[in-house]
């Protein structure tokens, strides 16, 4: 059966590129032991999604060495645009209103967030 084809990392390779993001280069059982602060993950399950990853250019492998090191193919910045276009896309048909909206309606905003959000639409407006 053809695996299907997705359109950006899953949930779980988001999870293995913070890692990658927020530790740098990684071997899979070091990538394996930050999972499992989490969540229960097997050795096997996290090399599996690192060799499906690979296959889908969102991590490079540097296999000159005895231990394989991953590194994010991409930035953090880069791949959180990609998600989010996507998101907008799929399931705010394109409104950039409605998904802002229906983001800040999500949780609670801190004051220092909110500060951020309004300078950010000052810039954005030219003031």
């Amino acid at each position: 059966m053809a695996r299907q084809k997705v359109s950006g990392p899953t949930d779980k390779e988001l999870d293995i590129l913070a890692i990658l993001w927020n530790n740098g280069p990684s071997t899979v059982r070091q990538v394996n032991e930050e999972m499992n602060k989490q969540q229960r993950t097997g050795y096997t399950t996290t090399l599996k999604l690192m060799q499906i990853m690979t296959e889908k250019g969102l991590v490079l492998r540097d296999d000159l060495k005895f231990q394989h090191i991953y590194t994010p193919a991409v930035s953090e910045e880069i791949t959180q645009n990609q998600v989010v276009s996507n998101l907008l896309d799929k399931v705010f048909a394109g409104s950039a209103e409605k998904l802002v909206m229906r983001a800040l309606s999500a949780k609670n905003i801190s004051p220092t967030e909110l500060a951020h959000i309004r300078k950010m639409l000052d810039q954005m407006e030219g003031k």
